[in-house]
């Protein structure tokens, strides 16, 4: 059950099985629209689902990756996705942290998507965007 490297008692596992922050629900779309199937992914712990929350929110306050992530997320999606989302990094990283006892916590800082994305692909991005308005680009190194 599982795949390659899941063992029945991985910590992380059971970690997001008690969680699911909320009352997430999944569900399958069938003909016109109708639910089919029965779809639903459980309520989870709600008590841990707010602590995971307000660990997100106020992490979303720092200076640090999770910060970052909260805001990336928020400025498209909306702050409800971003502090589910955040919320779930936190269990992640928690549950890799309990899961071996050897491991410790390194921030990746919040300028880790901006080192990423190399100007190369930043230039590309741009440019593909003012073509799909329709604006004729050509570029020219500063002097």
């Amino acid at each position: 059950m599982g795949g390659a490297g899941w063992d029945r008692h991985d910590p992380l596992r059971h970690c997001r099985a008690l969680v699911l922050l909320g009352s997430v629900r999944a569900r399958r779309q069938g003909a016109a629209g109708k639910t089919k199937g029965r779809g639903s992914t459980g309520h989870g712990n709600p008590y841990l689902a707010r602590v995971l929350g307000e660990a997100a929110v106020t992490a979303g306050q720092t200076d640090t990756f999770l910060g970052e992530r909260y805001r990336r997320i928020a400025r498209r999606r909306g702050k409800k996705k971003a502090i589910v989302a955040v919320g779930r990094s936190i269990l992640v990283i928690v549950g890799h942290l309990l899961s071996d006892p050897e491991v410790r916590f390194h921030d990746l800082g919040p300028d880790f998507y901006d080192t990423r994305i190399g100007p190369e692909r930043k230039k590309r991005n741009h440019i593909r965007q003012l073509e799909a308005l329709r604006y004729k680009v050509s570029l020219e190194p500063a002097a």
